[in-house]
């Protein structure tokens, strides 16, 4: 539904040469209703103008791009227009080009933009297409902008300085030059190839009229010196979270690593998934390199998200946390390898009763681990909003005897089973069961072993599942079944798919 604000603001950015005339007089309040309309509509001459005569301190994609009184499309929750996303950068170069070279841009509009805010942007980890524009690209891309405003300030610096050494210097005094700059807060994605623009941009930081504000720092395949020396470009106040994987550090990179974040104050999230962590067999070396990596995460004072995926941690939970100093919210822990002493450690935790998401797909819940599961679910379920258990070799049994208490989790929204040896019976009782959680808007579910080949073995590994041959005629009945329970159960407005995809969007921040 468009306002006829909007529908004005539509039609005024689909002609630029009117709208750029209609910048000298256009009241400021009209301002960002016609920049999410040239957004919208991929107008970038527009956008470009409005980001150069921008009448505000801040322009804030998160304020800027959601749902409001004139328009209730959220371009936030779409992927990011490529073109669009490009134009503002480029409109923020040539604002601070223009101040540094004193030039106006017409509209008798002073200097006022300070904070470019671009966070909030949407990235699912999936393909983006020609036409949005990926983390890695944004990061890329504002990383060569600072560059180069940069070397153009540079260049200013140097010609104002042979102008004030000239002849006729003594003669008149020229005017400091007017000091401009803006701060542009993002979300920050770099491996190996990006990592030499990027680290270049960051050592400009402090003396560039354009510096990057790093809130949510990601970084796959760097080296440990690599990782070290972005860690120490990044403002410490503005970083609340660090996410870094597919690095291979192990406990004696991690050593490295983990202590300059301690000057991250505002740290809420750290990932440390596929991290090489193997504390089965340690040397007496390794185990000092495990103590002290337990002693720097309990420095991390404002820690509420910890995702140790992939890490070997048998029967090690208790040293890991046990030294926070305060109750997690976010706690993953796939395919951890754990033992019954690590979920008794956890149930009896200050971390249980304030958990918000926790996932332990990879570990084996069918045996010796399903007891001190259930404890733990029973403890959690007050505070309970995103449970994923996938690949956990549940089988119907398992569930029916998971499912009393999974029912006392009234604040669930969402499950995920994918990749467990369920049935078609086993999945109807678990959405008949479930039904009544009425916050419980998607799940996961797998596909039904009464679905797949005869050649299936029992009981099915994670693999088999994966790789098995699923009939899809018989699966398309029982899909069609499920969507018409409910319907019938009145819950229409609960979304139950195999789609791995979803699981991607979904974010403790969020939660």
């Amino acid at each position: 539904m468009h306002s006829l604000v909007f529908l004005c603001a539509q039609k005024l950015a689909s002609h630029h040469a009117t709208a750029r005339g209609a910048l000298e007089v256009l009241p400021t309040e009209l301002y960002p209703v016609l920049f999410k309309a040239a957004f919208l509509d991929k107008r970038t001459l527009v956008l470009q103008d409005l980001v150069q005569t921008w009448p505000f301190p801040v322009l804030s994609f998160q304020r800027l791009l959601r749902r409001c009184q004139h328009c209730d499309r959220a371009p936030l929750q779409e992927k990011p227009s490529k073109l669009c996303v490009q134009t503002v950068i480029l409109g923020v170069v040539a604002y601070l080009g223009a101040a540094l070279e004193g030039r106006s841009h017409g509209s008798g509009r002073r200097h006022c933009l300070r904070v470019l805010d671009m966070t909030g942007l949407q990235d699912d980890g999936t393909d983006q297409g020609s036409e949005s524009m990926s983390l890695w690209s944004r990061t890329v891309t504002l990383a060569k902008a600072c560059i180069d405003v940069s070397k153009q300030q540079s260049k200013c610096t140097q010609r104002t300085s042979k102008r004030r050494k000239g002849p006729y210097s003594s003669l008149a005094a020229l005017p400091p030059p007017r000091l401009v700059s803006v701060e542009v807060r993002v979300d920050l994605f770099v491996n190996s190839t990006s990592y030499g623009v990027l680290k270049d941009a960051l050592q400009a930081n402090a003396h560039s009229a354009l510096r990057l504000r790093c809130r949510d720092f990601r970084a796959e395949e760097l080296s440990i010196a690599s990782t070290v020396g972005l860690l120490e470009f990044l403002d410490p106040a503005g970083v609340r979270q660090v996410d870094l994987r597919f690095n291979n550090l192990g406990l004696s990179g991690l050593r490295v690593v983990l202590p300059h974040m301690a000057k991250f104050t505002n740290l809420v999230s750290l990932k440390l998934p596929y991290s090489n962590i193997d504390v089965r067999r340690l040397s007496a070396g390794m185990e000092g390199s495990l103590h002290y990596f337990a002693t720097q995460l309990g420095r991390l004072s404002c820690l509420k998200e910890l995702n140790l995926g992939s890490s070997r941690l048998s029967g090690r939970l208790r040293q890991l946390l046990g030294n926070l100093q305060g109750p997690l919210e976010s706690l993953e822990l796939a395919f951890c390898y754990l033992l019954p002493s690590d979920l008794a450690y956890l149930s009896q935790s200050l971390h249980t009763p304030a958990l918000k998401k926790l996932d332990l797909s990879g570990n084996n819940l069918s045996d010796t681990l399903l007891q001190p599961f259930q404890r733990l679910l029973r403890e959690a379920a007050g505070s309970l909003l995103h449970l994923d258990i996938m690949e956990c070799r549940l089988a119907d049994t398992h569930l029916e005897a998971l499912l009393p208490i999974l029912c006392c989790c009234a604040r669930l929204r969402y499950l995920g089973v994918f990749g467990n040896p369920l049935s078609t019976r086993g999945l109807k009782t678990l959405l008949l069961r479930t039904a009544g959680l009425s916050d419980l808007r998607l799940v996961i579910y797998p596909y039904p072993v009464d679905c797949y080949g005869e050649d299936l073995p029992w009981p099915p590994s994670s693999s088999s599942l994966l790789n098995g041959s699923v009939d899809e005629e018989k699966f398309s009945r029982v899909s069609a079944e499920l969507q018409q329970m409910l319907l019938s159960t009145d819950r229409n407005d609960a979304i139950w798919t195999t789609n791995l995809c979803r699981h991607n969007t979904l974010d403790y921040f969020n939660l």
